[in-house]
């Protein structure tokens, strides 16, 4: 099964709503925007019923080169993961 895309998501959204492509669109980037915002300056954005994302810093730590089979050191560096909801891993599973 293909992932939906963007444009997917927001005819399913304004079918669902009843409200224009372009309204879903505008709220969907809007969203995006504080979502980004929020986890840069606050270190997590929560989305009710969903999860959240949260950013997280990883420590330097070795690894290896699958090609070479050399190691090689990978640098500590923050990431954002995002956790899901109790409810969402109840409902899907």
């Amino acid at each position: 099964m293909a992932k939906m895309t963007k444009s997917q998501i927001v005819t399913a959204l304004s079918e669902k709503t009843g409200l224009a492509k372009k309204e879903v669109n505008g709220f969907f980037d809007a969203l995006a925007g504080v979502a980004y915002k929020e986890v840069k300056k606050a270190g997590e954005f929560v989305l009710p019923g969903f999860g959240k994302l949260v950013k997280v810093k990883r420590k330097a730590r070795m690894g290896v080169n699958p090609a070479t089979g050399e190691k090689i050191k990978i640098a500590a560096k923050t990431v954002v993961k995002f956790r899901v909801a109790k409810a969402v891993k109840e409902a899907v599973l």
